[in-house]
C-alpha cells in the first residue's frame, strides 16, 4: 500500500507540472520583488544629526556653550553635566584644569571660541544602575584659556559611536562672556 500511494502521488505531481507547462502563451513576469533600502543602524550612543541645541550659560561661568536640547542637567559647584542615554557633556570653570590622564593623545585645536588643548582617551563608564555593566567611553576634553580663566568641556560617549559632528557643534559654540 505505501508504494501504491507513492506512485499515485508521483503521478499527480507529474500531471500538475505538465498542466502548468501547458499554458498556451507564456507571460513575462517578474520573479524578483523589490527590496527596500537597508535601514541605517547607528551604533549605541550616536547622537542624531538632527539634534537641536540651546545656548547654556551657568551663573558664574565665564563662557556660554550650546548643549543638546532636552538632555538632563545636574550641577555640582562650578561643574554642570548634561546627560542623555549613553552620552554626557561636562562643563567646568574656575580652578586650573587637571592634567590629561596617562596615555591620552593631546593636541592644540582651533575652534570658533579660540584655541584649545584637546585630550582624547578612553575611560570606563560608571556601572549601569540596573545591569551593573560598564562600557568603554571615548572621551574628548577641551581646555580653553583666556587670561586666568579656564573653560573645560569634557565630552563622553560609547567607544565606536559617531559623535564627531555633535561634539564639533558643542566645542565650536563656546563664547567667552564679558
Amino acid at each position: 500500500m505505501p508504494s501504491r500511494l507513492l506512485a499515485v502521488l508521483a503521478t499527480g505531481a507529474a500531471l500538475a507540472l505538465a498542466a502548468c507547462g501547458a499554458a498556451s502563451t507564456p507571460k513575462a513576469r517578474s520573479t524578483s520583488t523589490p527590496t527596500p533600502a537597508p535601514t541605517e543602524v547607528s551604533p549605541a550612543g550616536d547622537i542624531p544629526d538632527n539634534q537641536a541645541y540651546v545656548t547654556f550659560h551657568a551663573p558664574g561661568a565665564p563662557y556660554s556653550v550650546k548643549v543638546p536640547e532636552g538632555w538632563s542637567q545636574t550641577e555640582r559647584g562650578s561643574v554642570v553635566t548634561f546627560t542623555d542615554k549613553l552620552n554626557s557633556i561636562e562643563l567646568a570653570w574656575g580652578n586650573a584644569p587637571s592634567a590629561a590622564p596617562a596615555g591620552a593623545k593631546t593636541s592644540t585645536v582651533k575652534r570658533t571660541g579660540g584655541s584649545a588643548e584637546r585630550a582624547t582617551f578612553e575611560q570606563q563608564s560608571e556601572p549601569d544602575a540596573v545591569t551593573g555593566k560598564t562600557r568603554t567611553n571615548a572621551v574628548e576634553r577641551y581646555v580653553f584659556t583666556r587670561g586666568s580663566e579656564h573653560a573645560v568641556l569634557t565630552l563622553k560617549g560609547p567607544k565606536g559611536a559617531d559623535n564627531v559632528d555633535p561634539w564639533r557643534v558643542v566645542t565650536d559654540s563656546l563664547r567667552w562672556t564679558a
